[in-house]
């Protein structure tokens, strides 16, 4: 069965949630205070309860698009990056942080899209994704222009000192010698970052979580 389009008056096939000539949602509810009925004459096959397409509206709580959530996220993992870089928050708070103002950010650029919980979570998880490659960037960018490289290096060594002291089992000891060799601190580089990485996208989904609970909330009437 076929309907006109409300916004451009072209045919829509039943049951297609978007019109393919000018993107509107075509999912309808009834108005609140729907147009009088018709008299019904007896013998009249017509439906009485049925409305006209002219006397319903879309609905406003359309799925989310993940192309329109780039920008929001990407906007808030920067804020947050830029000021783990100059040490003014604590990552913890930093992430989790960041997580919640991209549901905010995505909620501003899309006011009739619902956030939900789940929503949520994921805009946080790639927040935190974005945190962690902007964290790893500047932080790379921060070492070559300060020279910080052997500084760096020096404290991983004092750490594997120290590791040392307190474990003198024999066998440990050919671990802690490829730990100080380059392909060693090279190894634990990666592990750091990797770590790094699984920490945002946790912290990210729970401050995505915790947006989108909050938002929500506010919401309901």
């Amino acid at each position: 069965m076929e309907q006109p389009c409300y916004k451009c008056g072209q045919t829509v096939d039943e049951g297609i949630a978007f019109c393919p000539h000018c993107s509107a949602p075509q999912i309808r509810v009834v108005l609140a205070e729907p147009a009088p009925q018709p008299l019904v004459l007896p013998g009249d096959s017509h439906d009485s309860e049925s409305l006209p397409a002219s006397q319903t509206i879309p609905v406003l709580v359309v799925p989310m698009r993940w192309s329109q959530a780039l920008k929001p996220c990407a906007l808030a993992a920067l804020v947050a990056s830029i000021l783990m870089m100059l040490k003014l928050i604590v990552p913890l708070i930093a992430v989790v942080g960041a997580g919640f103002f991209a549901v905010v950010f995505y909620r501003r650029n899309c006011p009739g899209v619902m956030v939900r919980a789940g929503s949520g979570a994921r805009l946080g998880a790639l927040c935190g994704l974005f945190c962690s490659g902007m964290t790893a960037v500047l932080g790379a960018l921060r070492v070559v222009i300060l020279h910080e490289s052997g500084e760096i290096r020096r404290i991983m060594l004092e750490n594997l000192d120290q590791a040392a002291a307190r474990y003198t089992d024999p066998q440990f000891q050919p671990t802690l010698e490829f730990f100080r060799s380059p392909s060693g601190l090279v190894f634990m580089m990666i592990s750091l970052l990797i770590f790094v990485l699984l920490m945002f996208l946790l912290l990210g989904t729970v401050g995505g979580a915790l947006g989108a609970a909050i938002l929500g909330r506010r919401d309901k009437p």
